[in-house]
């Protein structure tokens, strides 16, 4: 008699032991892919090196499957956030693929609506924090449909705009001086200061262009695009009463005819009597016409 509850016992403690193995290793593929993701998405053009001269405007664009968008999308801006980020866009939209009605009773309708979530988001990360951030957003990753990090040397460039800058303000600075030296014409004047205005804008152009360029090796560009699976939702509303349960029975509509053509007879009626001038000049013709016919018989 003691043989069946230790067998059962015995048998739970299997189940028992199953089950949290296959817990287990659940947990661990997902750890594996998390981290094959982070691996699939990382890339050295997203990594800031210490005690380097260049400079590099680095972007990223990503596109990727998730289980839920909007999670998804509060996940990204909390982490961006605490990198000391911001999101500049974002644009989450259902997209309604099918929609399909059917009648389940008298009164109620089913809605079956087939529709796909998406959302681009554009965020600024500074440009030490760009691969850690990319590694976490890794974590949502369902499937990676494409990963694209650029770092362009800018380097080159910022020198370029500095030296024109330079030049620049030395040759303003030669105009202003000779305007106010030998400057006696009012045309030579206004020329000179014409001249001297080209000089200043395109020395504001070279220091914008820099202050833009520093901006953004500062602080790097991320392009994101989310997605879901297509999903189906059910809605059951209440379908509009027909008008036919407000038509009137037989015998009303019957008499409401008998009215409406009585209602016309009476029409026929009055307009008939309202051409009695006619009728009575037609009548005293007709008889004056058949006694002229008589006499001449």
């Amino acid at each position: 008699m003691k043989t069946i509850p230790r067998i059962g016992m015995a048998a739970l403690l299997l189940v028992l032991a199953y089950s949290c193995k296959e817990a287990s290793e659940s947990k661990a593929e997902e750890i594996v892919t998390s981290e094959s993701a982070a691996d699939a998405v990382s890339s050295s053009a997203a990594v800031e090196k210490k005690d380097s001269n260049r400079k590099f405007v680095r972007t990223a664009d990503l596109q990727f499957k998730v289980k839920n968008v909007a999670k998804s999308t509060y996940s990204i801006e909390n982490v961006t956030a605490k990198f000391g980020g911001f999101v500049t866009y974002t644009n989450l939209q259902s997209h309604i693929n099918e929609k399909e009605e059917t009648r389940v009773s008298q009164d109620s309708i089913l809605e079956t609506t087939k529709y796909t979530v998406e959302n681009d988001i554009t965020i600024r990360v500074p440009n030490t924090k760009l691969d850690t951030l990319i590694k976490s957003i890794a974590k949502e990753i369902d499937f990676l449909d494409s990963r694209v990090i650029k770092a362009d040397d800018v380097s080159l460039q910022l020198q370029a705009n500095k030296m024109a800058q330079k030049r620049s303000s030395s040759t303003e600075n030669r105009i202003e001086k000779a305007i106010d030296e030998k400057g006696k014409k009012l045309n030579n004047v206004i020329d000179a200061e014409e001249n001297l205005a080209a000089k200043k804008e395109q020395n504001d152009n070279a220091k914008l262009n820099n202050l833009s360029l520093n901006d953004q090796v500062n602080f790097s560009t991320v392009s994101i695009k989310l997605y879901q699976r297509e999903a189906i939702k059910h809605e059951l509303y209440a379908s509009e009463k027909s008008i036919n349960k407000y038509r009137p029975h037989l015998g009303l509509q019957i008499w409401d005819s008998l009215k409406t053509g009585w209602y016309m007879l009476e029409s026929i009626i009055a307009f008939v009597v309202q051409l009695w001038a006619l009728i009575l000049i037609g009548a005293l013709g007709y008889i004056g016409y058949k006694k002229l016919n008589r006499k001449q018989q």
